[in-house]
């Protein structure tokens, strides 16, 4: 049994879209100033401010000398930095190096080890902007569901490159005079006309040919003609 290969246009389709997706987050990294610019509430340490599911758009080209009390921001635990915790900066613990202490806005207090001591170190960036809810796409990715997503990207392509062959295959072996193909026609129709144009110049050459036979014939009588009276006028003088 043959074994069926990917056709070439499905991956180069694919190829396509996976060099897009990682031109536009590369550009995304450079604009933001940070290795992921997107992060998803995953607690309600923020409520009522952020819900679960918001998703979060970080700026880390906001210098962490520049963060003020107030400020949302988005660093790693200081404990075992194994976490991402967004929570809002509370105060200035020290100035020489920049020490801060956060707080969510939903927690009673700050938790050692998770809101303090936060050094740039810790810093990733600063909340620019929060699009509700977002976050309920991502868990549209989780598996198995985004593993069937691939299967049917994949599978529209295949179809796609499919339909295209075939459509191809019908047209080259379509009938030239079917009246789907005007320019086909147009072309035989135009052959016929030199050939009819062909047989009219010959008929043309036929006919001049003939008339010339006969003019010749008749010169050639006319001079028999002219022997013969020449003759009979030399007996009548004798």
């Amino acid at each position: 049994m043959a074994k069926k290969s990917i056709p070439k246009g499905v991956i180069k389709d694919i190829i396509i879209v996976g060099v897009g997706v990682l031109v536009i987050w590369i550009g995304l990294q450079v604009a933001f100033g940070t290795q992921n610019p997107f992060y998803v509430v995953a607690s309600g340490s923020m409520i009522p401010v952020l819900q679960v599911y918001d998703v979060l758009i970080v700026q880390g080209h906001e210098p962490f000398e520049d963060i003020e009390i107030g400020d949302i921001i988005v660093f790693n635990r200081p404990s075992d930095h194994n976490r991402v915790i967004v929570h809002r900066v509370a105060s200035i613990l020290d100035d020489d190096p920049k020490t801060i202490r956060t707080k969510g806005d939903a927690n009673p207090a700050s938790i050692p080890g998770t809101d303090f001591p936060i050094t740039e170190e810790e810093y990733i960036g600063k909340v620019a902007y929060v699009l509700p809810q977002v976050g309920y796409v991502t868990q549209l990715l989780k598996p198995p569901i985004n593993y069937v997503i691939i299967v049917i990207v994949i599978g529209i392509m295949v179809v796609k490159q499919m339909a295209k062959k075939k459509n191809e295959k019908e047209l080259s072996f379509s009938d030239p005079m079917n009246s789907e193909n005007p320019n086909t026609i147009e072309e035989l129709s135009d052959i016929n006309k030199i050939e009819k144009d062909s047989e009219y110049s010959q008929h043309v050459e036929k006919s001049e040919q003939v008339e010339k036979s006969q003019d010749i014939e008749k010169s050639l009588e006319d001079i028999e003609k002219s022997i013969e009276e020449s003759k009979t006028d030399d007996k009548d003088k004798k």
